[in-house]
């Protein structure tokens, strides 16, 4: 690939300052492409082919505000998150609207000017990083529920697009190896190791991203792929 910036691939990562979408945004670097990452936390990331913005995730004029810098983008990767908990008779409808906001609206909203232009142009890639508990977990209700309305985007869009050779799908990873492990908003709720009997590493959900984002993968749309150390495997 010619290394000149203009040839390099570009993708939009979210979440891209801490864990899983640092990890992502580390990896396409490494391999040729440009990314622009958002977040509302200052970069951590320093590459001459990283354009870091700071944008507030949860605002959707914020978004619509920088969404005309986002140009020439082959791949979207949605990997922001947030884990907020809680059980029936205590669910705070404020932690609940920001985790709606922050995985399912912002979604939708990058998305709806992202997509169509990868339409347009007959090509592009979109993965949303979900989770296991979208199938459901005590205490987890309200996040299962904003990571099982991804798949439900995932596989509409990918039903969409696909006659114009744009996939878009999630990758649900179980409890993984990032600072939000020791998140003070989840001390009541521990990760369950998986039967492989360690947490999934960030670098692993990146090199599946990765490949999603490849043409290798260009038959390979509206799917919820697990990784998942066998937690989804009958016990």
């Amino acid at each position: 690939m010619n290394n000149t910036s203009s040839q390099r691939p570009c993708a939009v990562v979210t979440g891209s300052s801490s864990g899983i979408g640092q990890c992502i945004a580390e990896h396409l670097l490494r391999n040729g492409w440009r990314v622009v990452g958002l977040d509302m936390a200052p970069p951590t990331l320093h590459h001459p082919h990283l354009t870091a913005l700071q944008v507030d995730l949860s605002d959707h004029s914020a978004i619509m505000a920088m969404a005309p810098e986002l140009k020439d983008i082959h791949a979207f990767v949605h990997a922001a998150g947030v884990l907020r908990v809680g059980r029936l008779g205590e669910l705070d409808p404020m932690n609940g609207e920001l985790m709606w906001r922050i995985h399912t609206q912002a979604a939708i909203s990058l998305a709806n000017v992202l997509i169509p232009h990868m339409v347009n142009r007959k090509q592009g890639r979109a993965v949303f990083i979900g989770s296991r508990v979208a199938q459901g977990m005590p205490g987890r209700s309200q996040y299962a529920a904003t990571k099982a309305a991804l798949i439900a985007l995932a596989r509409s869009w990918a039903s969409e697009v696909a006659c114009a050779g744009v996939t878009v799908n999630v990758v649900s990873p179980a409890a993984t190896q990032t600072t939000m492990l020791s998140d003070p908003a989840r001390a009541t709720s521990a990760p369950r190791l998986p039967p492989l009997g360690r947490l999934i590493q960030p670098q692993e959900i990146a090199e599946l991203v990765a490949f999603l984002l490849s043409p290798a993968a260009a038959a390979i749309t509206g799917q919820d792929i697990a990784i998942c150390g066998g937690a989804s495997l009958p016990q």
